[in-house]
């Protein structure tokens, strides 16, 4: 067989084993959620309103209701839907690609990635672990899983000229944020929204929580430092070694340390210093004023207008780079629709609750010894179909609750179990949206992201395992 014969075998053989696109996985899942409302009994809770205004299941009312399963016309509007549901998002990841790529247009970036790889090109490798560091803690502080969108844009380019790759840079982005999210020492979002459910002292149980905190941060640290030096001295240990979009960004980041250092323009500078001024602006809007992604996305079109300006690109440059902004994330944007697509079709054929309720049945069946982990489980399961930490706390939280008691694992270690179940396969399972859309940004496709992060998750699983046996055999009560 001659060498080209064999070039040709070997692309086939390749072809044939690689993962279906993720819009047909998604689309898969989509008409399977639609399907098992022709099977599911449709059931309903009651809502009832919390002292803090949201909406959470009554875990007495459950009743099954007359099936409405789901029509060849609802299917066929399950993927405008899910864009419409998930929307918060969709323009989200937009307006951040966009806002990017008009501060690369300015030349600012390109001078900060100079500067910083000759400062750190002896060092590089401890940048991981600082910000790891630094966005876990913001995370289990201020609950806000979803900043890996802003903060993969900003590394992504010292990270590839400090001759990582792009899996590094996401994944030093998504391990940190998920590892504080999840342990959530003083988080609002899971810890404080699960604890109040559940009728215990808001935030209690927080020395058992830094611990888990501590575990997780410093497991993810070592797994990513590990690969990351693989990856530098290496360059073909990457994952993403073949895809010649990682060569292009190579050849757009990667600087010759011997060539005369790069320096700011007097525009350039201030543009630099109006770019910091509105970060700052955004970290105050979401400690004090709780702002979210409809109001940082706002935030962020007035920071690309007026950063552009300053650098002194025209009106029609600046939307030039906001239209090229949104080609490059595109795709991610539109997975987000279809992620929500699953959901939306339990929710249309009323089995949503149905699943709820049968999670309740299913955690007491469990062994008394295990049952923590049986919740877990639970909790992990049903958060690919609410990948949300609020939805899920409220939908499952006051189910979980009452259920604990009654199986002898204590409420602490209940909201702990829909804690690590919520927070750890936020960053696997492709339903989730803010997750996809910031592997998108990253230019990192999903399958690539499971071969590099399967055994880190499992090891993170065993850590999860390990805390809430511990927990349930000391009867921890915070």
């Amino acid at each position: 067989m001659s060498a080209q014969q064999q070039e040709i075998e070997a692309g086939v053989q390749e072809e044939g084993i690689r993962m279906p696109h993720i819009y047909v996985i998604l689309f898969v899942f989509t008409a399977l959620a639609a399907l098992a409302t022709h099977f599911v009994p449709a059931g309903l809770y009651d809502r009832v309103t919390l002292a803090n205004g949201r909406s959470a299941v009554d875990p007495g009312s459950f009743r099954y209701v007359e099936a409405s399963p789901i029509g060849w016309e609802q299917f066929m509007l399950a993927v405008p839907n899910g864009l419409v549901n998930a929307s918060t998002v969709v323009f989200f990841t937009f307006i951040i690609g966009g806002m990017f790529m008009v501060i690369r247009r300015t030349g600012v970036i390109d001078v900060v990635v100079d500067k910083l790889t000759r400062r750190f090109a002896a060092r590089s490798v401890l940048m991981i672990p600082a910000l790891m560091v630094i966005f876990a803690v913001v995370a289990t502080l201020i609950g806000t899983q979803e900043l890996a969108l802003v903060y993969v844009p900003v590394i992504l380019p010292l990270m590839i000229a400090l001759r990582f790759d792009s899996i590094t840079a996401v994944a030093t982005a998504l391990l940190a944020t998920t590892a504080g999210f999840t342990a959530g020492v003083l988080n609002p979002i899971n810890t404080g929204l699960g604890q109040s459910i559940a009728e215990l002292p808001l935030y209690s149980g927080a020395g058992l929580r830094a611990l888990l905190f501590i575990c997780l941060l410093g497991a993810g640290i070592a797994y990513l430092m590990r690969y990351a030096l693989r990856v530098q001295k290496n360059p073909e240990a990457s994952l993403l070694a073949n895809d010649p979009k990682e060569a292009a960004k190579r050849d757009t980041y990667v600087h010759d340390l011997d060539a005369p250092a790069m320096r700011f323009t007097t525009r350039q500078a201030w543009a630099g210093i109006a770019a910091l001024m509105f970060f700052g602006l955004m970290v105050w809007g979401v400690l004090t004023r709780g702002w979210f992604m409809m109001e940082m996305a706002g935030l962020f079109v007035l920071m690309g207008a007026t950063v552009g300006l300053i650098s002194g690109l025209t009106p029609g440059k600046i939307c030039d780079a906001f239209n090229e902004g949104f080609r490059d994330v595109l795709m991610g944007a539109i997975i987000v629709g279809l992620a929500r697509a699953v959901a939306v079709m339990l929710e249309q054929g009323q089995v949503m609750d149905t699943l709820v309720h049968g999670l309740g049945h299913l955690v007491g069946d469990f062994p008394s010894s295990v049952s923590a982990v049986g919740m877990f489980v639970s909790q992990l399961g049903f958060n690919f179909v609410v990948p949300s930490g609020s939805g899920q706390a409220l939908v499952t939280m006051p189910i979980m609750a009452p259920v604990s008691d009654l199986i002898g694992v204590t409420r602490q270690n209940a909201v702990l179990a829909y804690q690590l179940g919520d927070g750890l396969s936020n960053i696997f399972y492709p339903t989730s949206g803010y997750f996809m859309a910031t592997l998108a940004l990253a230019g990192v496709s999903w399958d690539r992201w499971v071969r590099f992060f399967l055994p880190l998750f499992g090891l993170w699983i065993g850590i999860a395992a390990a805390f809430l046996i511990y927990a349930q055999a000391v009867n921890w009560t915070g």
